[in-house]
């Protein structure tokens, strides 16, 4: 599929890290900036990005826009080795938070308040011993095209690694067309469960959605 002008992805490289991390922070909250729910913004890019970005770069890609990132997809096919990690980096950063705790304003906290009560209960299944990924794309970059191409880049590294099927999980809502885009990359939705902290931010409601691929099957 060809590229709109001025578009390109490649493979990510490590002077790609802070825009990556950047780029997670703007599009956090729904597709805008996070900091109106979240301001910690190194604690919020070091749980989404840190590990694919350090310890898996191999498996992330970058979209560029006239020589400038705009976008990323962090994957990962080393699905046990995330979680170990994903443990004893997740209680570093729950430390971390306490500590600022007294810092934050009061929607960091009630952020912090939602992670820890309901958070758990509202992530949907996944496939166990599965290659996973997610991306983001700045509003000005996104086309159809060039998330293809990205998503394949990351497909045919994994069909060189000899892996078998994909996941990815998605914020999707009524008015946004994620799952329905996903099914176009020959994706099937496994489980969607809603995000109750967008209840009170969004007109609608937010769902998590998970949804897998068999990388047998045709492009």
């Amino acid at each position: 599929m060809a590229l709109p002008p001025g578009i390109s992805v490649r493979p990510y490289e490590p002077r790609d890290r802070a825009v990556v991390r950047w780029l997670c922070c703007q599009t956090g909250f729904l597709g805008k900036a996070i900091d109106p729910v979240f301001e910690d913004r190194e604690l919020f890019a070091d749980y989404l990005t840190s590990y694919y970005t350090d310890i898996e770069p191999e498996s992330c890609f970058v979209l560029e826009q006239e020589g400038a990132v705009k976008g990323y997809l962090l994957g990962s096919r080393r699905p046990l080795r995330q979680q170990i990690h994903s443990f004893f980096h997740n209680l570093r950063l729950f430390a971390t938070g306490m500590i600022r705790y007294p810092r934050y304003h009061k929607p960091t906290r009630e952020f912090i308040h939602w992670i820890l009560r309901n958070s758990w209960r509202e992530v949907p299944a996944v496939p166990r011993r599965t290659a996973h990924f997610h991306f983001n794309v700045l509003p000005e970059a996104q086309s159809f095209a060039g998330t293809h191409v990205m998503m394949n880049a990351y497909f045919d590294y994994l069909r060189s690694k000899g892996e078998k099927a994909v996941f990815g999980q998605m914020v999707t809502f009524e008015s946004r067309r994620g799952a329905r885009v996903m099914e176009r990359f020959g994706f099937q939705v496994l489980e969607k469960r809603e995000i109750t902290k967008w209840r009170n931010k969004h007109p609608e409601p937010v769902y998590l959605t998970t949804a897998v691929k068999q990388l047998t099957t045709a492009k």
